[in-house]
């Protein structure tokens, strides 16, 4: 890794081909013997033999991020993120190729990185500040601003042993908040923290995007989609995508989906030759005819759907009033009609249908699914059978912008089932702003008053 600071170019990182590899040894004593026996095998004409297994983290990894632009990295377990980032971080280095950042780096990895255990919490500001660059003098500056943003004033002179994992968070990030650092990087950490503290640092890092650079890895994908502009899918220590971070995160999405569910019902609808007769049969024309022209709504369903449906299929999805007539203004407050019509490939002891409306972002606002019928036990649908659901609803106020309607068909139970087939963008839609819709959205009053007492406040 190499930091200029005259660097006048754009660039932020540059990752060039850049991989990392493990040596793994099965027994302690094998350490000991790849040190010494390769090299006197060798002195003595014989075949060297290897005492360890390679383990690539990393394999053939590139890409360029400039100034003021937003990465995330998404990936299971095991596949490399936190490697990458400790590459960038410059506390690993790569077995091949090359690894460069233009201006200051602070980064805020595994849960314990950086700060002694056996130092008070103040003696790590001081500590982590001068890591980064800072003097002393800089950092006494700060120092009230940094214990402030992590609200752990009582327990700034405390050993940081003594810590909560939580408070343990609070202190760290906000050091790195302080230290005028150009490019931030989050590995997973803000995991732990209280809801209340992790919107703080959600303001932040959005502040903080506007001008520098953020690479952020969570496997929340929706927090991603909402603070990257690209995001970069590793599988394996491999690239698997590099691109727009919210057509990424759904292609991973539907990856981790898959590959738990199909393993499951491979056998189930593949070997039987009615499943893949209906599927032929319901691939072509579909049964159900649109209400109508939509002037705000747009159908998406073919371009969106999941390629490869198992035990169900989504078949139509339909917006209209609730008497069943056309839509051609959404304001807020109107009661809507979602529909949603399914075929089943299998038996569905307990078929499943619901939906999501996301913004523009893939941020999930509001959704519902039929298993929140109270006191209602799902029919069965047969093999080859149709089957609906109909939601009715208010619409709340939806600031000015592109929305979507994300919908599924499932078999099971809120807390165990199989997902059948599922639509990201089923249904399209815009709203004009309305200055009735506050933050993502704002609910219809029922009533407002505003009234004067008569008697004098004091």
């Amino acid at each position: 890794m190499s930091y200029n600071a005259s660097q006048t170019t754009d660039t932020a990182i540059v990752v060039k081909a850049v991989s990392k590899c493990y040596h793994i040894y099965s027994k302690p004593q094998d350490r000991l013997k790849q040190s010494i026996m390769p090299r006197l095998q060798r002195a003595l004409g014989m075949q060297e033999k290897a005492y360890s297994r390679e383990f690539w983290a990393l394999r053939d990894v590139s890409f360029t991020l400039k100034k003021g632009e937003t990465l995330g990295i998404i990936g299971r377990n095991g596949s490399g993120k936190s490697t990458l980032l400790q590459l960038i971080c410059g506390t690993l280095s790569p077995t091949e190729g090359q690894v460069q950042t233009f201006g200051r780096v602070a980064a805020l990895l595994e849960l314990g990185a950086g700060f002694n255990p056996e130092f008070t919490g103040r003696e790590n500001v001081y500590l982590s500040a001068a890591f980064y660059g800072l003097t002393k003098e800089q950092t006494d500056a700060r120092f009230d601003d940094i214990v402030d943003f992590s609200e752990i004033r009582d327990f700034i002179d405390q050993p940081v042993k003594t810590y909560s994992s939580g408070m343990f968070v609070r202190l760290a990030f906000a050091t790195i908040a302080h230290v005028d650092a150009d490019i931030l990087i989050i590995d997973e950490a803000l995991a732990v923290g209280d809801a209340i503290f992790t919107q703080k640092c959600m303001r932040f890092l959005r502040k903080f995007k506007e001008e520098k650079t953020l690479l952020f890895v969570s496997h929340d994908s929706t927090s991603v989609i909402a603070l990257c502009d690209k995001a970069l899918w590793l599988s394996d220590g491999s690239m698997k995508e590099l691109g727009e971070a919210k057509e990424t995160c759904e292609h991973y999405l539907n990856f981790i989906l898959g590959a738990t569910q199909a393993k499951e019902l491979q056998e189930q609808t593949e070997a039987s030759a009615s499943a893949r007769k209906l599927r032929e049969i319901w691939a072509g024309e579909h049964r159900y005819a649109s209400a109508g022209p939509l002037s705000l709504f747009q159908s998406n369903l073919q371009a969106s759907a999941q390629t490869d449906p198992l035990g169900a299929q989504i078949k139509h999805v339909n917006v209209t009033a609730e008497d069943g007539s056309d839509i051609r203004a959404i304001k807020g407050g109107e009661v809507v009609r979602l529909s949603i019509h399914a075929v089943a490939f299998t038996e569905l002891k307990s078929p499943v249908l619901g939906f999501y409306i996301k913004d523009r972002l893939g941020q999930f606002l509001f959704g519902s699914n039929t298993l929140s019928i109270e006191n209602h036990l799902p029919p069965v649908a047969a093999a080859g059978q149709a089957f609906r659901a109909d939601f009715t609803f208010a619409m709340p106020w939806l600031a000015g912008g592109d929305y979507s309607i994300q919908v599924a068909v499932a078999d099971g139970t809120q807390q165990d089932h199989t997902s059948h087939h599922w639509v990201h963008d089923a249904v399209i839609f815009h709203c004009s702003h309305d200055p009735s819709a506050s933050g993502l959205i704002g609910i219809p009053m029922l009533d407002i008053q505003l009234s004067i007492d008569s008697e004098t406040g004091h």
